[in-house]
């Protein structure tokens, strides 16, 4: 079964090549066309507040904190939604009428803020399993030491652990690929439980 699943694994990346450079690659030409300035974003991203949260209060629950993350990784994001190539019901129509360098400035202006910090009690056994877990997945690899991302790919150091669960278990389950499928294969019948303890320990960096 271990050979069947690397076989599996290896097909999906060599398909993300395929299906999700060419998406990656035009993102990326966006984000290159003009430099962003995180004060024009901050008036255009004053209704995102609502639901991913502010400097002085935290996201709703479920909703991905966009404080601190990755620039490019959020332009990237923002186009797919826009282009409706990611389907995200709690967006939709948000975008409309955002333009690139609209993108670009609400990006900047999320990526120019602080990391926050997680409010709820670290469980310290949770924690190390998932410590453990993120060690035998190599998370680091490309998600940085740190985990606190490098260009198209996230931030998930002090993201919200309900989200990092959902949006874990969403990718195992084939169920969001984004630009690529790689998290699929990462995350093949990964169980429950692991997902929660490296949730956990991510949400607590």
């Amino acid at each position: 079964m271990q050979s069947v699943n690397a076989t599996w694994r290896t097909g999906v990346i060599r398909r993300a090549v395929a299906s999700g450079c060419a998406i990656a690659l035009a993102a990326g030409a966006v984000y290159a066309q003009s430099k962003a300035d995180p004060s024009r974003g901050a008036a255009k991203a004053a209704a995102c507040a609502a639901c991913h949260g502010a400097p002085d209060r935290p996201p709703l629950a479920g909703m991905p904190t966009l404080a601190a993350q990755q620039e490019q990784f959020l332009v990237l994001q923002m186009f797919l939604m826009r282009e409706g190539l990611r389907d995200v019901p709690q967006m939709a129509g948000t975008l409309n009428g955002f333009s690139d360098r609209d993108l670009e400035d609400v990006a900047a202006y999320f990526a120019s803020q602080t990391s926050p910090r997680s409010e709820a009690g670290r469980d310290p056994k949770l924690s190390a399993s998932g410590a453990g877990l993120a060690k035998s997945m190599a998370c680091s690899s490309c998600h940085l030491g740190d985990y606190s991302g490098q260009r198209q790919v996230p931030r998930i150091a002090n993201q919200r652990e309900d989200y990092l669960v959902a949006s874990m278990k969403a990718y195992r389950d084939n169920k969001r690929t984004g630009a690529d499928t790689s998290m699929n294969g990462t995350l093949y019948q990964v169980p429950d439980s692991d997902i929660q303890a490296l949730a956990h320990y991510l949400a607590h960096q």
